[in-house]
């Protein structure tokens, strides 16, 4: 495994150092952006594109506002929204050139692409929530008690909850990719994923909870998502998973392969399976007289030639002996 950067043995007030100029610099580039977002939000129809899913269901189409400084805080908070997503590239940098030289070149391989699949995702669950679960929720919220209530909906009201459900879902879109790159760097495993299910439905209603405006419709609206997304993201860390092992497999070396084997021992002849069994048994035969050699040096053979050669004749007072003549008829 390759060795991190020189960088990682730097002293700890150095680090801090960097951290604090990373951090101004993020600072300076959010400032910078949020006034050009000022400027687009003074010079375009944002507030009426962000008006448009609420139109229908209001009279006139029109909102309305309290008190003579929401509109300066209106568009003060959609400049510093655009701020945010003008200057995500330029902190997304910092955070990078601040842990990329603690991190090893496989990881590096793994994050660097999920930066940008991560601003694609942000963007396609903004825009999701925009075009589809903003009217659908707004329509059903505003559907009750229409009898007997008028809706009167400000302005500042009407946008917080917007910005918070469009923000929302573009963080929990992310769900996928940070499980990917969990599993990617073997964090976690898809059996893990999957046997710990009942705990991810908990923490996704807590987030959905934490995340959607404060209703339960918004915020089943954000937790049905936010389970088929798990689910989603157990099949991406098993796809992970499975290429993760066939990209080991395929660069450990390959085994050296085994000697042949012979069909019989050189020693005493016998198969290979029996082979095991003879030379553990040769301690068990019994051992020549003294004096004598034996007929060869494999025990099986030394064996065959006790085998083939006659017994001695039986003393008296022997174990052959004495059967001889318990076999005597008696008189």
């Amino acid at each position: 495994m390759p060795e991190p950067s020189s960088r990682g043995d730097m002293p700890f007030l150095d680090h801090l150092e960097e951290l604090r100029w990373r951090i101004l610099y993020s600072l300076l580039a959010v400032v910078v952006c949020t006034l050009a977002g000022w400027w687009v939000v003074q010079h375009f129809d944002v507030i009426g594109v962000l008006k448009r899913p609420i139109a229908p269901l209001i009279p006139n189409g029109r909102l309305v506002f309290t008190s003579p400084t929401d509109p300066f805080f209106i568009t003060l908070k959609l400049a510093f929204v655009f701020g945010l997503l003008f200057a995500s590239p330029v902190v997304v940098y910092q955070i990078w050139a601040f842990l990329a030289p603690a991190l090893y070149q496989r990881e590096r391989r793994v994050i660097i692409p999920a930066f940008s699949v991560g601003i694609v995702l942000f963007l396609a669950g903004a825009v999701a929530a925009y075009l589809w679960v903003l009217p659908r929720a707004l329509a059903v919220l505003l559907s009750l008690q229409r009898q007997e209530l008028a809706p009167m909906i400000t302005a500042d009201a009407y946008f917080g909850i917007a910005a918070q459900l469009i923000i929302a879902f573009g963080l929990i879109t992310e769900l996928p990719l940070v499980i990917t790159v969990l599993a990617a760097l073997g964090v976690v495993t898809p059996q893990f994923l999957a046997k710990n299910r009942r705990y991810a439905i908990v923490l996704s209603a807590v987030a959905a909870a934490l995340l959607s405006p404060p209703d339960a419709v918004s915020m089943i609206v954000m937790l049905v998502p936010l389970l088929l997304l798990y689910e989603v993201s157990i099949l991406c860390a098993w796809v992970m998973t499975r290429r993760r092992a066939r990209r080991s497999a395929a660069a450990e070396p390959p085994r050296p392969a085994a000697p042949p084997r012979s069909s019989c021992c050189s020693w005493c002849g016998a198969a290979p399976e029996r082979r095991r069994t003879r030379h553990r048994n040769r301690w068990r035969r019994p051992r020549a007289p003294t004096g004598t050699r034996p007929a060869a040096a494999c025990p099986a053979s030394r064996s065959r030639a006790r085998r083939s050669t006659p017994a001695p004749p039986a003393v008296w007072g022997s174990r052959p002996a004495r059967r001889a003549r318990s076999r005597r008829p008696t008189p």
